[in-house]
């Protein structure tokens, strides 16, 4: 070979090495979703970042607007506070989507007061139905007309918009059916619009995910949960949670996996396999102030994780009060 096609050979493989190297570094996990996941999804890639060519980019539309986007293909990772519905499974499955459902931690949706109200000890779900039902719009406006014991305070409602996965599970445990709510209330998608507008009014109420409650517990009240008559009143806490007596707002949150991106993009399985790190994740989860699987949940997930199991644990409708291993092993 002469030195000219040495040369020549020479500069095509540092245009290959270049070439290459470039689409590594350009390797892109796109994920949209939830509020509620957010926070840990977003932990979980600045580390992943950290030891990985790989740019992560995490919006938040909400899980319904996340899953409108995973179900065109538009994102490989979904955030979801709330299981896939029937319509979305319809819509993925019209676009030859498939997917990989995975339970990542427990939440306590929280109610919160504002840190000045000094009358509302409690609530059980029946007065939480009587604020939130169609039926109260326009109609119950003070706390009085909740409780004849509470002042005659002006109730002034936050809570996420009908987007949310936190919305449709609330709806599904309190109302009694998904997405049914007065819609006379101030929404957003965003936790921290809701922490502000409860931290700025006296006759607040709002619901959110428990971490964010956890980051301004200095500005805002939990409200502990009668679940029926005669029932304790139950704060939401870790140890609450894990024992069952928070009910009916307990529930797992999700990531839902692009199947086929799992089986053909490196980046998205070893992004997945660092989430569901055995050491890692719980550790997070706890950092973050959502409550870890338990050892035997997380070692659950995993196992369904390394199988690439396409499919859901549930049929298209939210559920209170499911467990994890249960939900798996519905997946067939």
């Amino acid at each position: 070979m002469s030195k000219k096609q040495i040369k020549h050979v020479l500069i095509a493989a540092l245009i290959a090495f270049s070439t290459s190297t470039a689409h590594a570094a350009e390797k892109i996990i796109n994920i949209d979703g939830s509020s509620t996941v957010y926070p840990i999804t977003k932990e979980v890639a600045d580390e992943f970042q950290k030891i990985r060519k790989t740019k992560v980019n995490i919006n938040i539309s909400g899980t319904g607007g996340g899953f409108a986007k995973f179900c065109r293909g538009e994102t490989q990772i979904q955030n979801a506070s709330r299981p896939i519905l029937k319509k979305e499974m319809e819509q993925c499955k019209e676009a030859g989507v498939q997917y990989i459902e995975l339970p990542i931690a427990y939440d306590a949706l929280t109610v919160v007061v504002n840190k000045n109200n000094d009358f509302v000890k409690s609530l059980t779900v029946e007065e939480l139905r009587k604020i939130w039902r169609p039926a109260a719009q326009g109609k119950i406006k003070t706390w009085r007309q909740v409780n004849p014991a509470w002042p005659n305070v002006a109730l002034a409602l936050y809570g996420p918009g009908t987007d949310s996965g936190t919305f449709d599970y609330f709806t599904e445990a309190i109302v009694g059916k998904a997405k049914q709510s007065r819609n006379d209330y101030t929404a957003s998608e965003d936790d921290n619009v809701l922490v502000q507008g409860v931290a700025g009014e006296q006759g607040a109420l709002g619901y959110f995910g428990y971490a964010y409650y956890e980051e301004n517990q200095q500005k805002l009240a939990a409200v502990p949960i009668i679940a029926k008559k005669d029932a304790p009143a139950v704060l939401p806490s870790v140890q609450s949670v894990k024992d069952g007596s928070y009910q009916p707002l307990s529930r797992p949150l999700f990531i839902y996996v692009n199947a086929t991106a799992a089986a053909f993009k490196p980046e998205v399985r070893d992004f997945v396999d660092f989430y569901l790190y055995l050491k890692s994740s719980p550790k997070l989860a706890k950092q973050i102030k959502y409550i870890s699987l338990p050892q035997n949940e997380y070692l659950a997930v995993n196992n369904h994780w390394k199988a690439l199991k396409p499919g859901t644990g549930f049929d298209g409708v939210p559920e209170v009060g499911v467990k994890v291993e249960d939900l798996l092993s519905r997946i067939k």
